[in-house]
């Protein structure tokens, strides 16, 4: 019997067509999507920590970057962050500079005990 509960928000960010969808339904369902749809959507996981329960609320952000509010509010609520890019194009990988900029202003001397990957 699972003692407690705790949420953590996870936020996925990277250009349009990297694989960010993929990523998460891939944790999620443990398969690849066989078709690409755009998105801008949360999705719900549960996992176990040990004896407790962690929910991870995955935000699947969009592609474009024309919304900056929401990308602040994105980072401001998240407690994680995975960064994604294509190995096919440096890019995709130059347009996460402006992302981690925010995240950095945002979060400040916390930085440091935020899990954020590059994926």
């Amino acid at each position: 019997m699972p003692k407690k509960c705790a949420a953590f928000e996870v936020v996925v960010f990277g250009t349009q067509n990297v694989g960010k969808s993929s990523l998460i339904l891939r944790f999620i369902t443990g398969e690849i999507p066989k078709s690409y749809s755009p998105t801008i959507e949360d999705m719900y996981q549960q996992i176990n920590c040990k004896d407790d329960i962690c929910i991870l609320r995955i935000t699947d952000t969009s592609g474009s970057h024309q919304f900056p509010a929401m990308q602040r509010l994105s980072i401001s609520k998240g407690h994680a962050f995975i960064l994604v890019y294509s190995v096919c194009s440096r890019q995709s990988l130059e347009e996460l500079r402006p992302i981690w900029a925010v995240i950095r202003e945002l979060k400040g001397q916390n930085i440091s005990q935020i899990p954020i990957m590059l994926s």
